[in-house]
């Protein structure tokens, strides 16, 4: 029996295979691979724990352009949402489609969706992580500063998971990492283990001048989550690491800003940045077409594995 292609989290893809992926979504960018229609017949499920914009629209025209279908699928409108088990929704649901893409806040439920799926599971998110947010990051880096192997990316904000998973980029692509998080927000040493295992540079830092100092990419995300009791003081500890002119100055000259969205302008970023000649977070909201369009790919079996 093949082995099923989940795609959980980066540490549990070699870097080689996500090297692939990433190649084949440049060249599906370029209108140079996967012609015609390779999932036509395919059908794909979207499981929405947490409100979307790119993500929900990204997945669901990245199968519509490879040929397949999507169903979205919210708690409220399945049985998970009256007690039926996540073991069993992912056993029904592999009787009826051919991959599962989750977004949730608990990373658990998607583990035990994988567990019990003999379909490819997608995470879509996780309080945890965003492995195909950071697919399109690496993506968009590359389109406009060539190889991310040996260069200098700059994380200033909160230690989240987001920030987890540029650390497991960092071991699978090769750059350095420095993480400029306010001591009562950063992200845990343990986090940061398996990628410094790997070899990754990482270095961590309160200072976000310093992390920035001379990076190729600077890096935020958004300060407050939905209903998040804490977000008063979560703001007072992290306005010192906003993103604005003066911090990309400290970056090289042609350094670029990325943002996975959705942005609060002057609060993480200053509207000059999010707007100015260094922003790519329109390409890279983009990307995340592209890319999910070579994961879907990849996990449905339409490309070598």
């Amino acid at each position: 029996m093949t082995e099923v292609r989940h795609f959980l989290d980066l540490d549990r893809i070699p870097g080689d295979v996500l090297r692939r992926i990433l190649d084949l979504a440049a060249a599906c960018k370029r209108g140079e691979a996967l012609g015609g229609a390779p999932l036509a017949g395919r059908s794909l499920a979207m499981i929405f724990e947490k409100p979307s914009t790119r993500t929900r629209v990204s997945f669901e025209v990245a199968i519509a352009q490879l040929g397949g279908s999507a169903v979205v699928l919210t708690p409220t409108e399945m049985q998970i949402g009256r007690g039926e088990t996540i073991a069993d929704t992912a056993r029904v649901l592999s009787r009826y489609v051919h991959a599962v893409m989750m977004r949730t806040n608990d990373p658990e439920k998607l583990a035990e969706l994988a567990r019990h799926a003999t379909i490819p599971v997608i995470n879509g998110l996780t309080d945890r992580s965003h492995p195909c947010q950071l697919m399109a990051d690496v993506m968009t880096f590359e389109e406009l500063k060539g190889p991310i192997a040996g260069r200098t990316v700059a994380w200033t904000g909160d230690g989240n998971n987001m920030t987890l998973t540029w650390a497991q980029a960092a071991a699978r692509f090769g750059f350095a990492l420095r993480i400029a998080s306010p001591p009562e927000l950063a992200l845990p040493e343990d986090e940061l283990a398996w990628a410094r295992e790997e070899g990754a540079n990482i270095f961590t830092t309160t200072n976000p001048a310093e992390a920035a100092e001379g990076a190729d990419c600077v890096v935020t995300d958004t300060w407050v989550s939905m209903g998040d009791a804490q977000a008063e003081r979560r703001q007072r500890l992290l306005d010192p690491y906003r993103v604005d002119e003066a911090l990309m100055r400290r970056a090289e000259d042609d350094a670029i800003f990325l943002h996975c969205l959705p942005a609060h302008r002057e609060e993480e970023v200053s509207t000059g940045v999010m707007d100015g000649p260094q922003s790519a977070v329109w390409d890279e909201a983009e990307n995340r077409l592209h890319a999910q369009k070579a994961i879907l790919a990849w996990c449905m079996g339409a490309v070598p594995a």
